[in-house]
């Protein structure tokens, strides 16, 4: 399990329940709302919400054209029934594939490729981790290079709660990039200070050259 994942949306999670029953408590729209979570992209509509939805960082710092892409987010059932995650959509990329311990598909995009009929079920007042050990998600076959702070949307459509589209953006790294070694001003300061004296050094042997000369 993805442990940073999964702390990142235990304090958010703890504040489903609440949020979702005042959903419940007027008429549910059908237009998802969509906002920017702690980490990553989140969006709800209907009893699903969707958190932390992000591309796994890449090792070199960024996506080129022809990579793929793994999605990470967490997926919320606050309903009593179950519900089912039926395709994934978007542009700019190929295929969107489905793996999980109980079997491997692929999802049919709008921006071509083969068409399936796999879904991932979501039962009722759960939580699915998608990231890379329950169930993973991959964007195969990106059109162009995607890097941090750059972001494709994609639209998630779900038997009941219908469809959700978010910006899925480049998770930063999870190590800071490594810096070249830091300058020395203090022995850019000694360089100098020695080269100082000895210019002193040969003015002053110059002067006693041109004394005695003179005598």
């Amino acid at each position: 399990m993805n442990r940073a994942l999964r702390a990142a949306t235990v304090g958010v999670l703890l504040l489903s329940p609440v949020l979702l029953s005042a959903c419940g408590a007027g008429q549910v729209t059908q237009t998802a709302t969509q906002e920017r979570d702690k980490v990553g992209a989140m969006a709800q509509v209907g009893d699903i919400t969707v958190r932390a939805a992000e591309f796994e960082s890449p090792r070199s710092g960024s996506y080129e054209a022809g990579d793929d892409a793994e999605l990470r987010m967490v997926i919320v059932n606050g309903g009593q029934e179950s519900d089912t995650l039926q395709s994934i959509d978007g542009e700019g990329f190929g295929d969107a594939e489905i793996e999980s311990s109980a079997s491997s598909s692929t999802v049919g995009s709008s921006s071509g490729g083969s068409g399936g009929s796999d879904e991932v079920e979501i039962p009722s007042d759960t939580t699915v981790f998608v990231d890379g050990d329950e169930v993973t998600i991959t964007l195969t076959d990106l059109d162009q290079g995607l890097t941090v702070g750059q972001y494709l949307e994609i639209t998630l459509t779900f038997e009941n709660a219908g469809e959700l589209t978010l910006p899925i953006s480049v998770a930063n790294p999870d190590e800071e990039v490594e810096r070249g070694e830091a300058f020395d001003f203090h022995e850019e300061e000694g360089g100098s200070e020695e080269g100082t004296e000895d210019t002193a050094r040969e003015r002053e042997s110059a002067g006693e050259s041109a004394g005695d000369s003179g005598e």
